[in-house]
């Protein structure tokens, strides 16, 4: 099955059949939370108060951060307490507040209303910014369709995550690093709210000489680093430093949140029973090879969709961290794919490799594996057949 047909404009256009198919993924991702929010299960429960999932731990952040209290927002039981006043009840469980201070500019402006409305709001606010992205990257409008219909877009609904916003900044920089390389580089500063995702990454712009990105991402988190300490305290900035390693140990070495929901070599290996040593010799090795496999891409005369496809994928593959909602950003290399097989035509089995990759998101929520990680060694595969092709 194609991806793509020509029209009679000879203007490439979806197939009918993949058409049918991304309607009918963004039906059934409608349904599904309008079934939720009508069971009380999603955003507001049927007594009227609110549904605890991933995004109270923003509202309760950022309620803090109204207070002056924001270096609370590191402080789990005080935390928990203002989650719980989200909600209207104590609920089992904790939802962490684990990010830099600088994402409590989002959080507190989002406190400034209720927290079921604040929930739908951030979801509004960050999932047109997603498909603006993927729309940028792929140049067709018939890009809102793939991006609405990418099955990690669902679970990202469903928790009120961050994965949309990960998502547009990531396509930011990579669509801007060749034509507007400061804007790219703002881009970049911004993603900063989610330090994990760029182990590699300013690794592979120095190997390739994109100076301009790196000092203008360096002056774009150094100026909102500063403006939150300004804002909130730099007690807040002591207060999260003093919460990474707790953190750590919390989720990557005791299993807080469980190691099959952890879609990288880390969680994989602590899954099929390995040990915490094995697993961080594992991920390093991996993350190193990536680093200098990616840098090596990158200062070769790769088309810019392969570069900018492989240093997505290298950044999802060198983070021990990586979610559910995380798998969103993986439309982003996918979207580069697209782009170059419009322009260029699609390899025999891309489409094949493609349509795997999201049926491995798609079953992420009905199995207790990171099968999720299997959907990036697939992309990175047809990512690598590309790099590699005359």
């Amino acid at each position: 099955m194609a991806l793509y047909e020509l029209s009679r404009a000879s203007e490439p256009r979806l197939a009918k059949p993949v058409e049918l198919v991304c309607i009918a993924l963004v039906i059934a991702h409608a349904a599904y939370l309008a079934a939720s929010y009508w069971n009380g299960i999603w955003i507001v429960g049927l007594d009227g108060k609110g549904s605890p999932s991933d995004f109270v731990n923003v509202w309760a952040a950022g309620k803090l951060a109204l207070q002056r209290q924001a270096p609370l927002a590191y402080d789990w039981p005080a935390h928990k307490a203002v989650e719980a006043a989200a909600v209207g009840y104590d609920f089992a469980g904790y939802f962490g507040w684990h990010y830099p201070p600088m994402f409590l500019f989002a959080a507190a402006a989002l406190a400034l209303i209720p927290y079921g409305a604040a929930y739908a709001l951030w979801l509004a606010l960050t999932f047109p910014l997603y498909v603006a992205a993927i729309r940028a990257i792929i140049g067709t409008r018939d890009a809102l369709l793939l991006a609405a219909a990418f099955p990690a877009v669902l679970a990202n609904f469903v928790v009120g995550q961050n994965g949309f916003l990960t998502a547009a900044l990531m396509g930011g920089f990579l669509f801007f690093v060749e034509r507007r390389p400061v804007l790219s580089g703002i881009c970049l500063g911004l993603l900063t709210y989610k330090p994990h995702f760029g182990l590699i990454i300013p690794f592979v712009l120095a190997a390739s000489g994109h100076w301009r990105v790196i000092i203008s991402a360096g002056i774009a988190a150094c100026a909102i680093a500063a403006l939150s300490a300004g804002v909130f305290g730099v007690e807040t900035w002591l207060a999260f430093f003093g919460t990474i390693s707790k953190t750590s140990q919390a989720f990557l070495s005791d299993g807080w949140a469980d190691f099959g929901k952890l879609q990288t070599v880390f969680g994989l290996t602590r899954t099929l029973g390995g040990g915490e040593t094995w697993a961080w010799t594992l991920q390093g090795i991996v993350a190193a090879t990536v680093a200098l496999t990616v840098a090596l891409v990158w200062r070769s005369n790769a088309r810019h969709e392969i570069k900018a496809a492989a240093l997505v994928l290298g950044a999802m593959l060198a983070t021990p961290y990586l979610y559910t909602y995380d798998l969103v950003v993986l439309a982003v290399p996918l979207a580069f794919l697209i782009a170059l097989g419009r322009r260029e035509g699609f390899r025999s089995h891309e489409m094949a490799g493609i349509c795997a990759a999201c049926t491995l998101i798609l079953i992420v929520p009905f199995v207790t594996a990171p099968v999720g990680f299997a959907a990036i060694l697939v992309v990175g595969a047809l990512i690598a057949r590309r790099a590699r092709a005359p």
